[in-house]
């Protein structure tokens, strides 16, 4: 199979366009059209369905592109592995992390990363659900997990755990006085995840039943589908919120009640290939994230 024409065929794929594609490829449309035409021929099949609004992959075309798209993101692979030598750390380094992580956690301490390693640059990709590493969507995800029995072809190292706690600021305090047990709870105003998002866990609601009375739920303050919402609203003294322990305890203006009650809702974890072991720019992000990890001393 020509290898000219696998890769003509993948740009249209991509796109969906005869002229996108030859834009992309440096080639005319007509040049383009040629090279699909001749590979249709060569196959005795047909690849695409063309209509008003585009081309349309056959099912044969679709079998096709899910081939050529595990070609090139293997060879990105090896063009990655290649680019990066034994004495340089450099390339381009993309990231997948949680909003809270992305937006609260890791921007103050990307600087100290950075400045290590001047050449190195990054694109984030923040999102709460999973990416495709096939895809070459990320080069490692940062995010909420299980480190144990991974999936093949993958490593999934523990960095900390994460738990839930109370957090009020001292402004709020001053104004409304500090709970000094949970049951004083119901007596302050109660920052809560919600506005009809989906919770990301059970327990990050627990501050409207935590010792109230049998069948009582308070009523919550405001509800925020937001976990950087409801910590600059906490920051702010606008009541008590429930904050992930790791994030909150970068800021001195807020204060841990109930030292013995925290609740353990996960892991972060660091999420990559196998096959990117070894890669320098990955093998010192890795390693910039775990001391990172070993200064919150939360597990």
């Amino acid at each position: 199979m020509d290898w000219d024409k696998l890769r003509v065929f993948h740009a249209v794929a991509e796109v969906n366009s005869l002229t996108n594609a030859g834009v992309s490829l440096g080639l005319s449309q007509s040049a383009v059209s040629r090279q699909i035409s001749s590979l249709e021929k060569s196959l005795n099949i047909k690849l695409f369905n063309r209509h008003a609004r585009g081309l349309i992959l056959t099912s044969e075309g679709e079998i096709l592109y899910k081939t050529t798209r595990n070609i090139f993101s293997l060879l990105h692979t090896v063009q990655t592995k290649i680019s990066d030598t034994k004495h340089a750390v450099k390339g381009t380094l993309k990231i997948a992390t949680t909003t809270a992580v992305g937006t609260v956690w890791l921007p103050p301490r990307l600087n100290t990363f950075f400045s290590a390693h001047p050449d190195i640059n990054a694109q984030f990709i923040l999102t709460d659900g999973e990416v495709d590493f096939t895809m070459r969507e990320a080069d490692l995800a940062l995010r909420f997990g299980k480190s144990k029995n991974p999936p093949p072809g993958m490593i999934h190292q523990h960095l900390f755990n994460v738990n839930l706690k109370a957090y009020g600021a001292k402004s709020y305090f001053k104004k409304y006085g500090t709970p000094k047990t949970v049951d004083e709870l119901s007596n302050h105003k109660l920052l809560i995840y919600g506005g009809g998002a989906a919770a990301p866990t059970d327990h990050v609601n627990m501050l409207l039943h935590l010792g109230a009375k049998l069948h009582e739920i308070r009523e919550p303050f405001i509800q925020l589908p937001s976990a950087f919402g409801l910590l600059e609203c906490a920051r702010s003294g606008m009541g008590i919120a429930l904050l992930a322990d790791y994030i909150a305890r970068d800021y001195d203006d807020l204060i841990p009640l109930f030292p013995d009650i925290s609740h353990p809702v996960s892991e972060m974890i660091m999420v990559y290939p196998k096959e990117l072991v070894g890669t320098k720019r990955i093998e010192a992000f890795l390693d910039f994230i775990r001391k990172e990890a070993a200064k919150l001393k939360v597990d």
